[in-house]
Formats: structure tokens, C-alpha cells, sequence
């Protein structure tokens, strides 16, 4: 018997990626969304690995629990190599953001500077943190 597995579709998996980055970002867990969809946590790891599609009108519910537009999920997304089209996003586009916010240091960045609510403090942290890395282009 010659088993016949089937490779996640890039999209499919780029999609449970950005579901993972936002569930972490809310700081939800895998059981809390899956409470709120009415299913399993293993189903949720399993759209975040792209292992199982996720339906339209699931996508439209995790959209609203997570409260991001569906297109979030799609943002830099891959394209169709077979076709050398891109995907939703420009062909050059970046994925830094999603790297970053993906990061353990990321995530507790982001949280601790949104908290900042004087929006000076957060600019001469900005300024700090682009002192640190000394990197011409950031300025």
C-alpha cells in the first residue's frame, strides 16, 4: 500500500500562521479559541499548521473572535509559483513584521509598548531602540 500524503497548501499554511500570530498577540490560547469556535484546541493547531483548510465561514468567526478582517489572514501571503504570480501582497513585500511579532521578544515588546500610554515615551524608546542597533536605514 503506497501512502499518498498530500503536502498543506502554501496558502493553507500561510493563513494558519497569521491566525497563530494573532491568537499570540491577544495572548489566547489554542483552548480559548477553540472554546469560542466550538472545537477542539488539536483543531486549532492543526489550521495553524496548515494541515487542515480552514472553511470560509470559519475564517469569518476566528476573523471576528480575534477581531482582525479577514483579509489579515492573507497579508503577504505567498503566490502561485507555478504561475510566478504574486500573491494578495506585492512580490517584494517584507515579512519582518510577522518575524518580529512571531518572536518571543517580539510579542513582549509589543505588549509592554502598547501599554506605554504617553506617546513621547514611546517615540524616545523608538529613538533608543534605533540607537542600539545602529543601523543607518532605521533612522
Amino acid at each position: 500500500m503506497i501512502e499518498n500524503k498530500k503536502k498543506p497548501n502554501p496558502i493553507d499554511i500561510h493563513v494558519g500562521s497569521r491566525i497563530r500570530l494573532r491568537r499570540t498577540m491577544l495572548g489566547m490560547s489554542q483552548e480559548k479559541l477553540g472554546e469560542a469556535l466550538g472545537i477542539t484546541f488539536q483543531q486549532i493547531q492543526k489550521y495553524e499548521k496548515g494541515t487542515n483548510r480552514v472553511g470560509a465561514s470559519r475564517l469569518q468567526n476566528i476573523s471576528t473572535i480575534l477581531n482582525v478582517p479577514v483579509s489579515f489572514f492573507f497579508e503577504d501571503a505567498p503566490g502561485d509559483p507555478a504561475t510566478g504570480q504574486p500573491g494578495m501582497a506585492e512580490a517584494n513585500s517584507s515579512n519582518y513584521v510577522v518575524d518580529f511579532l512571531s518572536s518571543s521578544e517580539g510579542l513582549q515588546l509589543n505588549r509592554a509598548f502598547i501599554k506605554i500610554p504617553d506617546p513621547k515615551v514611546r517615540r524616545r524608546l523608538v529613538d533608543l531602540v534605533k540607537s542600539l542597533a545602529s543601523d543607518p536605514e532605521t533612522d
